[in-house]
């Protein structure tokens, strides 16, 4: 995918967003264009998250723009956001311990009043077959991984035009890791879904995306694409030293 592909799906334009009075994000301008995978990557506390979330409208962003299909979203309400088709696996998975499988996707298509249930439930059981084998089992007795792939299929049901993906691989056994990103290449491959994906694990992210970010200390230091970004000196020697290369 060009960067040179018309107007962005998404375009952020010197956001700043604060926690009290510390500036998490001191500027940031970034774009995601349509049908491709974008990563953003960082060291923990660079602000990553806090951008996933000041898209999703919370917190919102003190200065600056968020510009989603020609729409300014700066301060449109998180639930208006959802509805404009942008949804969110976030960091920690954060699925309901409480419900079933069944349940968790249930809320993720409740967007639609579960109009589409049916076909979106099976499309995500053949990217992810575990969760079919689980469907009446609780989300909080699931694996990690497994939490982590009810987290990216909730957020599916909502049958999103952006998805973002917030720490997918964290915490997770390499054969898992290489699992779930295989499965976002296939989620962009075949459905040309447009993916936004925030990663600590710089290697596999930067492979996957076709362009990609750096982040550091709430400003973003480098940007090209996934290969570019590889390749050079800094990045190997911040993000992929001791790791894979």
């Amino acid at each position: 995918m060009s960067a040179a592909a018309g107007q962005p799906l998404l375009s952020i334009r010197g956001v700043q967003t604060f926690y009290g009075k510390i500036r998490a994000l001191k500027g940031i301008d970034l774009d995601v264009f349509d049908s491709e995978i974008v990563a953003l990557i960082g060291a923990n506390g660079a602000g990553k998250s806090t951008l996933m979330m000041t898209i999703c409208g919370n917190p919102q962003a003190s200065a600056g723009s968020v510009i989603y299909d020609g729409a300014d979203i700066t301060r449109a309400p998180t639930h208006e956001i959802a509805r404009m088709r942008i949804a969110q696996s976030p960091e920690g998975r954060r699925i309901f311990p409480r419900m079933t499988v069944l349940e968790n996707l249930q809320m993720g298509a409740s967007l639609d009043g579960l109009r589409y249930f049916d076909e979106d439930a099976e499309r995500v059981f053949v990217l992810f077959p575990r969760l079919k084998e689980r469907l009446n089992q609780r989300g909080g007795t699931l694996s990690g991984g497994e939490q982590q792939m009810l987290s990216i299929a909730r957020a599916l049901m909502a049958r999103p035009r952006l998805l973002l993906l917030d720490e997918p691989s964290l915490g997770l056994a390499p054969l898992l890791v290489n699992q779930i990103f295989a499965s976002i290449r296939d989620l962009n491959t075949t459905q040309k879904l447009t993916i936004f994906v925030v990663e600590q694990n710089a290697y596999q992210a930067l492979k996957l995306a076709h362009r990609g970010y750096v982040m550091v200390n709430g400003l973003v230091t480098m940007s090209g694409t996934g290969k570019e970004l590889l390749e050079k000196p800094e990045v190997r020697a911040a993000y992929l030293e001791g790791g894979a290369h």
